[in-house]
């Protein structure tokens, strides 16, 4: 895996932390009323508001996008791996707790909900694979 894929990775997950952190930590119920768009209420399906716990979601969102900009600034293979393995077992928990409850979305929100939950878990293994052209570069 070339560098360029894993700091078009980690930037992917910044953007998403940028959106989903400053949504829900800044505007919790409008994040818990229409997440991901308006009229879809994916957050309000899966019960009432509850501000605090929103706010939290939202603000570590804000902690990762701060940490993973940081990382996006100074492209590092090991800088990468430690935020890639960071967003990657929060990404994986939140996976497998949405995967458990898709049973509140119509079909639509259901696929909707598998690809973008994916997608952040692929974009965060990125950065934790090996550099292909650098071992080949290092190679005898």
């Amino acid at each position: 895996m070339n560098m360029s894929i894993k700091r078009f990775s980690v930037g992917f997950l910044a953007v998403i932390a940028a959106v989903v952190g400053i949504w829900a930590g800044f505007f919790p119920l409008s994040f818990h009323n229409e997440f991901p768009l308006p009229g879809w209420g994916w957050v309000s399906r899966l019960g009432p508001y509850n501000e605090h716990v929103v706010r939290d979601y939202g603000l570590s969102n804000v902690a990762l996008l701060i940490i993973t900009t940081w990382a996006w600034l100074r492209p590092d293979e090991k800088v990468y791996r430690v935020v890639g393995g960071g967003r990657l077992a929060y990404s994986v928990i939140h996976f497998i707790w949405h995967m458990l409850h898709l049973s509140a979305f119509p079909t639509v929100s259901r696929v909707g909900a598998v690809v973008s939950l994916s997608l952040i878990v692929v974009f965060s293994l990125l950065p934790m694979l090996p550099d292909r052209s650098r071992r080949a570069a290092e190679a005898p």
